[in-house]
């Protein structure tokens, strides 16, 4: 398949993911959706903020994804925040279990897409970030920024 192909239209992104987590491992997952979600993402509404995904009984659900009603939509319209199940292999489940068992490590979105008109989720392992790991970050973002500035000033 070409680039071409594989046309990809980002839908939502959760910006506050790799300020708050350490992230290890991404998966690809399709996305199980009724009645007039499709067209409401099409229209870009859904927001991954404060949302996050389990395991339940061998299936994984991602829990307050929230895609607003279709406007035009009638009685198909289903519950904005109501838990979705996601589509992953059986293998790519056994892995995700082996991960969340361990302690600190959860499943979070980390961005909404299509791909090739299928609606998909990138799903995170992460680890939860401490406050020192924060400021850390920060700091070396800080520092890498005043370098590249020096570097522009002086190479000129």
């Amino acid at each position: 398949m070409s680039n071409k192909d594989n046309k990809i239209k980002i839908i939502a992104s959760n910006r506050r993911a790799k300020h708050d987590y350490h992230i290890l491992d991404t998966y690809e997952a399709g996305l199980v959706l009724k009645g007039t979600e499709v067209k409401s993402l099409r229209d870009g509404k859904a927001s991954l903020s404060d949302s996050y995904a389990s395991i339940e009984k061998g299936e994984v659900f991602v829990h307050n994804l929230h895609i607003s009603p279709y406007e035009k939509g009638n009685r198909y319209n289903t519950d904005p925040k109501r838990d979705k199940k996601l589509l992953l292999n059986k293998r790519e489940i056994r892995k995700l279990i082996g991960a969340v068992t361990k302690k600190g490590f959860t499943l979070i979105p980390l961005k909404m897409y299509f791909k090739n008109s299928y609606a998909k989720l990138e799903l995170a392992v992460a680890k939860g970030k401490k406050f020192f790991d924060k400021r850390d970050d920060i700091k070396k973002r800080d520092d890498e920024r005043d370098i590249d500035r020096y570097m522009k000033k002086y190479k000129s």
